[in-house]
């Protein structure tokens, strides 16, 4: 059985790879997804992986290109099944792979919806042991001002360097 070291591990948006790859310290475990304070249903299907390249402009008038990849889930409950394991969620991806082209560090985003309620898009946190299980936190992918974000990460970035352990008298006056 393997031992897994939850502590690492508390980011939010991972990509496909680092989904995979703390997945695969475990396969035999059981993979639920959890979103708006729910487990997925054991009977949960991966309806869909889709890959995307994407060009646009934003609000700023900058040029953006990014990749995403979609996991499609349907939230249903069919019978006796169990959820399914890390395994078989990996190899579901593997399968996709030999069509369609995956960046393992594609923006991840699932798609999830019960079949009859509209679907939500969500971004993923690291897998986390809990109660046997691999559990991965989808939370709600909001809409974002790239221009903004951009501005927020150079201010966090310009923070840190100038109030850091090296920072000189007039940075932090």
């Amino acid at each position: 059985m393997s031992t897994i070291n939850n502590s690492r591990f508390d980011r939010t948006d991972i990509s496909l790879a680092e989904l995979l790859e703390r997945i695969a310290e475990a396969p035999e475990r059981p993979l639920i997804f959890m979103y708006e304070g729910n487990p997925v249903k054991p009977g949960y299907h991966v309806t869909e992986v889709k890959a995307g390249q994407f060009s646009a402009l934003d609000c700023g008038a900058n040029p953006e290109a990014w990749a995403e990849i979609f996991v499609q889930l349907w939230d249903v409950d069919e019978g006796e099944r169990i959820h399914m394991t890390a395994g078989k969620f990996s190899a579901i991806v593997r399968k996709v792979s030999e069509h369609v082209r995956l960046d393992g560090s594609a923006k991840l985003t699932f798609e999830v919806s019960d079949g009859v309620s509209s679907i939500q898009l969500f971004c993923a946190s690291h897998p986390v042991l809990k109660n046997g299980a691999l559990e991965v936190a989808l939370t709600p992918r909001p809409a974002s001002c790239k221009p903004r974000d951009r501005w927020l990460a150079e201010r966090a970035s310009e923070d840190k360097r100038c109030c850091g352990p090296s920072a000189t008298a007039e940075c932090c006056a």
